[in-house]
């Protein structure tokens, strides 16, 4: 982490305020404003091209749902590649003593493997025994965490694999996600240091706080359900508090991250045009992995019999295929063109700009979207558009324009952001 910055006791409000899906949204349009007055340092914007981008994902929806009947975007989607319903299997077998302590495995396992969700690389495979297929990317994330914890590797009680345990996580070494994912120098995966060593951390946040995950259990990354529901209005639970669930009480598991005031601000970076009058001057959130994982938990809270509303309260997801979707269909264009042959941080000016741009230009081509479709915003919220939508449609357009599927720009990333 970088060093902790004190903040004037009169803006600790301000810098708590950046671990929302609100601040997102609000410094991800100032970039947009700055975009379309030609003052970004990388990037053009072309909001002329934005409506044959939605007609590009009106046609990815058309073929994918041809009922338009879409579910959320979430980790839930990846389990059920190929056609075959995983987690509904073990749903149907495990003998759970309540609705709760269902969703509690369902929160371990959403948790776990939306945080091995970033960008695996464009070389890694992973081989699933049951069916004989193969998957990359997310999809093979997916299936080797869901591998991993129905054989108990991240429990450490063999009478109950399906959970996750605080003492497992940080037990759990590289080499041990290495194997479990069948990585190693023929099939390399980015990242796996920083993968486990985030898991590490998982466990032991999760074993320190016992207040906060070991409420009806022993500490268990789950057990922020009980956290999540403790705040329901009846048997309502808003999606941005969700989110702020999440970034108050995993935040610490981010590495090597902006602090201040004692806040760890996660995935937030600097970038100069950001400007505001206090401690939160020039700072960029984004909470992508914290937001996926926001997402992926809804369905747990609705299956334990909640009904979670305001789900456009969380924002698109500033990854490279949303991402992507905009710069292959020309709504964004690099300023230098030679920044596609090179690879960017992701704390560099240009992949800041990118994802900011990005979160914005969502919430636009959304409006576009439902239109064209015909939907209000309220029956097609924006977790639709994503899922329907703008990630498949940016990974299409992707191997449309590049054999090999590649994003149009390539960032380092530590296996913690994307």
């Amino acid at each position: 982490m970088t060093a902790d910055r004190q903040v004037p006791p009169g803006e600790a409000m301000q810098v708590r305020r950046l671990l929302s899906a609100a601040a997102v949204r609000d410094r991800a349009h100032h970039m947009l404003e700055h975009g379309l007055a030609g003052r970004l340092q990388h990037f053009l914007v072309d909001l002329g091209r934005l409506d044959g981008c939605a007609d590009e994902v009106v046609r990815t929806i058309r073929s994918a749902y041809p009922s338009l009947e879409i579910p959320f975007h979430a980790r839930w989607r990846h389990f059920a590649v190929g056609g075959v319903e995983r987690w509904g299997a073990v749903m149907a077998t495990a003998s759970w003593e309540s609705p709760a302590a269902m969703a509690r495995a369902a929160f371990d396992l959403a948790i776990v493997s939306v945080l091995l969700d970033a960008g695996a690389g464009p070389h890694w495979r992973y081989n699933e025994g049951r069916t004989g297929e193969t998957y990359g990317r997310s999809e093979g994330l997916a299936i080797a965490s869901f591998d991993m914890f129905i054989g108990g590797g991240f429990s450490s009680r063999p009478e109950d694999p399906f959970r996750v345990d605080a003492d497992a996580l940080i037990a759990l070494t590289p080499g041990e996600l290495a194997a479990g994912f069948q990585a190693g120098p023929d099939n390399p995966l980015v990242g796996v240091k920083g993968r486990a060593l985030l898991l590490n951390r998982l466990g032991q946040v999760v074993a320190e706080a016992e207040d906060v995950f070991g409420r009806e259990d022993d500490p268990r990354p789950g057990g922020l359900i009980d956290v999540v529901a403790a705040g329901a209005s009846g048997t309502t639970i808003r999606a941005p508090a969700i989110l702020e669930a999440v970034l108050d009480h995993l935040g610490p598991i981010w590495p090597g991250r902006i602090a201040l005031g004692g806040v760890n601000l996660g995935d937030t970076w600097r970038h100069p045009l950001i400007a505001a009058n206090d401690a939160t001057d020039g700072l960029v959130p984004f909470h992508k992995l914290s937001q996926w994982l926001s997402y992926s938990l809804l369905e747990p809270l609705e299956w334990a019999g909640y009904t979670v509303d305001d789900v456009d309260g969380l924002t698109g997801l500033p990854e490279y295929r949303n991402g992507g979707l905009f710069l292959d269909s020309g709504v964004l264009a690099l300023k230098h063109p030679a920044d596609a042959e090179r690879k960017h941080g992701v704390d560099s000016a240009l992949v800041v700009e990118w994802r900011a741009l990005t979160v914005a230009l969502l919430d636009r081509v959304a409006d576009l979207i439902r239109t064209k479709l015909g939907f209000s915003d309220r029956d097609f919220p924006l977790a639709k558009v994503l899922e329907g939508g703008t990630w498949a449609t940016g990974r299409r357009l992707a191997r449309e324009r590049r054999g090999d599927g590649s994003p149009p720009l390539s960032v380092d990333s530590d296996g913690t952001v994307f």
